[in-house]
């Protein structure tokens, strides 16, 4: 089995890249890969891991786009640090990660909530900072009962304390990604919030746009829901990818490879994707 959507310290992630390699190899997996958000930071350190480890590596990032109603994230994978369009397209989102950081405190002060940049930072500690250490502060300030509290209450969106990030349009992203010798992957499909006719409508766009896989074997999707949409990638000539969104703690129901226990994300999922990467990647 192969996991290939996971998350470390450098976005919001609890465990080094390091540390989530060796978890995929421990599970069993034979590849993993890293998709901070809206960076490449961590690729370096985890792809060394991987090699000393004996597995293979996929150096991606997940990157939120704008849509409506629900909330799409593509992930990009092939993406290497260095120069190149995607690579400074996630250096503008990381500028403005830090912006949306001081209005969410702002706005989470204006509510009377407990929380502070400086105890958000001590929280991330070594971390980028991100809403799951906004999280964190507000339960240990007894603001909320838990992560998840916290995020259905006040931090997801169209909850009070939301405060929305700068977002690419997804038909540039695809482009964007493209033009660096990377692929893109629709993640976790059902958070768009559409009804099946809507999210074929969407896969329709997106493919004739360059989409190369959609992330059908997701941790929360039940057995039925990961076949529906293996079933639409066959459609749309998508290839059905998979992976756990591993968090660490903040996340605690969700490990790496196997998701919440039954995740099994095929290995032959990774050479189609490689089969997708455009010429440029030559």
């Amino acid at each position: 089995m192969i996991d290939l959507h996971v998350h470390s310290t450098c976005s919001d992630g609890s465990e080094t890249p390091e540390e989530v390699v060796s978890l995929a190899a421990a599970t069993g997996c034979s590849a993993v890969a890293l998709t901070d958000h809206d960076g490449l930071a961590g690729i370096a350190e985890a792809r060394a891991k991987a090699e000393s480890l004996g597995i293979g590596f996929v150096p991606g990032c997940e990157v939120s786009c704008a849509f409506s109603p629900g909330t799409m994230h593509l992930l990009g994978y092939f993406v290497e640090p260095g120069e190149g369009p995607m690579q400074n397209e996630l250096t503008h989102m990381r500028e403005e990660r830090a912006t949306r950081n001081e209005r969410l405190v702002n706005k989470l002060q204006d509510l009377g909530l407990p929380v502070s940049l400086g105890q958000v930072q001590s929280a991330a500690g070594s971390s980028v900072v991100g809403r799951p250490h906004f999280a964190a502060v507000l339960v240990a300030n007894g603001a909320a009962t838990t992560i998840q509290d916290a995020f259905d209450r006040l931090l997801a969106k169209g909850a009070p304390g939301y405060v929305p990030k700068a977002r690419i349009d997804f038909a540039s992203f695809i482009t964007t990604a493209r033009a660096s010798g990377a692929v893109a992957v629709l993640a976790h499909p059902l958070s768009l919030g559409l009804d099946p006719a809507g999210l074929e409508g969407v896969l329709t766009e997106l493919a004739e746009g360059g989409l190369a896989g959609l992330e059908c074997y997701y941790s929360r999707y039940s057995p039925e829901e990961r076949a529906g949409l293996a079933e639409m990638a066959r459609r749309h000539d998508l290839v059905a990818t998979g992976g756990s969104d591993y968090h660490g703690r903040f996340k605690p129901d969700i490990f790496v490879g196997v998701g919440t226990g039954d995740l099994d994300v095929p290995d032959s999922a990774l050479g189609e994707l490689l089969a997708r990467r455009p010429d440029t990647a030559a």
